[in-house]
C-alpha cells in the first residue's frame, strides 16, 4: 500500500498548485462541479461524467462555464485518457471503473486533495462517526469573528469552489471517511477526530478496522508541527493511537480525566491547556445541551485556543451558538409536548446520544435503511425513557423484533405524516417526541435532510 501511495504521490506532483492536463471528474454533484470550476480556472481540460442524472442547477453551471459533461453513463475510453481523476466521495472504491483507472496508473484523488493544492490556507480538518457537523459548525462559529475563515468539506458549498471564489486564509473542513479514502498528500494543520464507532461498514468490507484506518488518514501526513485533537475517552481512538503512533502533537479532550495538555471537564467548566497556557470556560450558559455537546465544545474550543482566539470571543460564541439543522433540533412545543428533529442520527451511536439527552418520557420515531445495526447499547435508555416506538421504514421487522417486548406501544408506518399523527395521539403533556432514526434515509426519503424537513412540516401541520 505504501508503495502505491508514494507512486501516486509522484504522479500528483504535476499539480502542486500548477494547472494543466486532462482532469476527469466522476460525479456531477457539489464537490464535482466545484472541482470542475477550480480545475478549469487552473488550466485543466475538464470532463465531468456522472452515471446518474446531474441536477439542472449543476448542469447550468457546467454549460455556462463551457465544461464538457455527460450523464447516465461513464464513457470509459475518454475517462482513461485522464491525467488525474477526481472521484466523488459517493462512489465506492470497489466499482469496476475505479479498478480499471487504477490499473492504468491514473491517480485518483478526492476534492479535498485536489483543492488543497491551490490554497496556502491554514486548514482545520474534522472527522468522526458522530458530532463532526456540529463540531465543524461550532468551530467555524468560534473563529469567524476574528479570522478570515470558510466552512466546507462535507457541508455546504464545496471546498474547491470556495478556494476558487473566496480564497479564505483559513478553512474548517468537515471530512467524511469517504473523502479521506482518496487523499494522498493532504494534511490539515489541525486535525480533530470526534469519535469512532461502527458506521458505513458496507463500504469497508464489513471490517471495522478498515473504517478506523480511513478515519486516521486525516493525520497520516501530519508532522510534529501539526496537531491532532481527539476524544481520550474513546477506546477505539486511544487503542489505535497506541498501536499506530502519529507524528502530530496530541491534544486529547476528556469528560472523565484530568488532561495536562488538551482539554477536560470539571465542576461544570472546560479547562483547556496548550503549552502551559490555560483558559477556563464556564458551561452553565452553553447553548448546546448533552454530554456529547460538551465534548464537541471542548474540541472546538481547543482549536480556537490554538488559533489565538480571545477568551471573551470564545465564551460569547459558545453561549450564542444555535446548533445545526436536523441534529437535536427543537422544532415546536404543542400542548406541552416538545417535538425534536434528530434526522441526522443515521447510526446507533448518534441515537445513543439523543436518547441519553432526553429528560422526559419520549415517543421515539426510528427506522430506515439498517446498516447492520446492533441496538443493544440503546436498551437501558429505551427501558428508562421511551414510552412508545414508531417504526418508520420500508422494512421494520428487525426493530419490531428487537423492541417489541420493551415498550407498551410499538407501531409501524411508511409515511412521516402518519408517524407524527400517531406520536401526537400517544404523547402527553411534558413528553418529548423524538425523530432519531439510527438508520439511513434512502428507503423513503431523498436524504436525511429531506426526512428532517418532512418531520418538521408534519409537526407544523398538526
Amino acid at each position: 500500500m505504501r508503495e502505491e501511495l508514494s507512486h501516486k504521490s509522484n504522479q500528483l506532483s504535476s499539480f502542486e498548485g500548477v494547472g494543466g492536463g486532462f482532469l476527469v471528474i466522476l460525479g456531477g454533484g457539489e464537490s464535482g462541479v466545484g472541482t470542475a470550476l477550480l480545475g478549469k480556472a487552473k488550466g485543466y481540460e475538464v470532463f465531468v461524467s456522472d452515471k446518474g442524472k446531474i441536477k439542472e442547477s449543476y448542469k447550468n453551471v457546467l454549460i455556462h462555464n463551457e465544461i464538457e459533461w455527460e450523464e447516465g453513463q461513464h464513457t470509459e475510453s475518454k475517462i482513461l485518457n485522464a491525467d488525474v481523476v477526481m472521484k466523488s466521495p459517493g462512489i465506492p472504491g470497489t466499482v469496476s471503473l475505479i479498478d480499471t483507472i487504477r490499473k492504468h496508473n491514473i491517480p485518483i484523488v478526492s476534492e479535498i486533495e485536489f483543492a488543497s493544492k491551490f490554497t496556502a490556507a491554514t486548514i482545520v480538518g474534522i472527522t468522526g462517526s458522530n458530532g463532526k457537523t456540529t463540531t465543524a459548525t461550532l468551530t467555524h462559529h468560534l473563529l469567524k469573528d476574528e479570522l478570515n475563515v470558510g466552512l466546507a468539506g462535507n457541508i455546504g458549498e464545496s471546498f474547491a469552489n470556495q478556494v476558487l471564489e473566496k480564497n479564505f486564509k483559513n478553512y474548517v473542513l468537515e471530512i467524511s471517511s469517504f473523502q479521506l479514502d482518496d487523499i494522498v498528500d493532504f494534511k490539515p494543520r489541525i486535525a480533530v477526530i470526534t469519535n469512532i464507532t461502527p458506521d458505513h461498514l458496507d463500504r469497508y468490507n464489513y471490517q471495522f478496522e478498515n473504517y478506523i484506518r480511513a478515519k486516521f488518514k486525516i493525520a497520516k501526513n501530519q508532522t510534529a508541527d501539526d496537531y491532532l485533537i481527539y476524544d481520550a475517552d474513546d477506546e477505539v481512538i486511544v487503542n489505535h493511537l497506541k498501536a499506530n503512533p502519529v507524528q502530530s502533537t496530541l491534544l486529547p479532550f476528556s469528560l472523565k480525566k484530568t488532561i495536562e495538555n488538551g482539554a477536560y471537564f470539571k465542576n461544570n467548566e472546560l479547562i483547556i491547556t496548550i503549552d502551559n497556557n490555560k483558559i477556563i470556560m464556564p458551561t452553565k450558559n452553553l447553548a448546546l445541551e448533552g454530554k456529547h455537546n460538551i465534548k464537541n465544545a471542548m474540541a472546538a474550543t481547543t482549536v480556537a485556543h490554538l488559533l489565538k482566539i480571545r477568551k471573551q470571543t470564545i465564551r460569547e460564541s459558545l453561549e450564542n451558538f444555535q446548533g445545526v439543522e436536523h441534529r437535536l433540533e427543537q422544532v415546536l412545543k404543542i400542548n406541552k409536548v416538545q417535538y425534536i428533529n434528530d434526522s441526522k442520527a443515521t447510526n446507533v451511536n448518534a441515537t445513543y446520544y439523543a436518547l441519553e439527552s432526553m429528560d422526559a418520557p419520549t415517543v421515539w420515531i426510528v427506522g430506515g435503511v439498517d446498516k447492520g445495526n446492533d441496538y443493544r447499547e440503546l436498551f437501558p435508555f429505551v427501558n428508562e425513557k421511551v414510552k412508545a416506538i414508531i417504526c418508520l421504514g420500508v422494512d421494520n421487522q428487525k426493530l419490531m423484533d428487537t423492541f417489541g417486548n420493551m415498550v407498551d406501544v410499538i407501531v409501524e408506518t411508511q409515511y412521516m405524516s402518519e408517524a407524527v399523527k400517531i406520536a401526537y395521539k400517544v404523547a402527553e403533556a411534558g413528553d418529548n417526541v423524538l425523530l432519531s432514526p439510527a438508520c439511513a434515509s434512502f428507503d423513503l426519503f431523498e436524504n436525511y435532510e429531506d426526512r428532517g424537513r418532512q418531520f418538521k412540516d408534519a409537526v407544523r401541520n398538526l
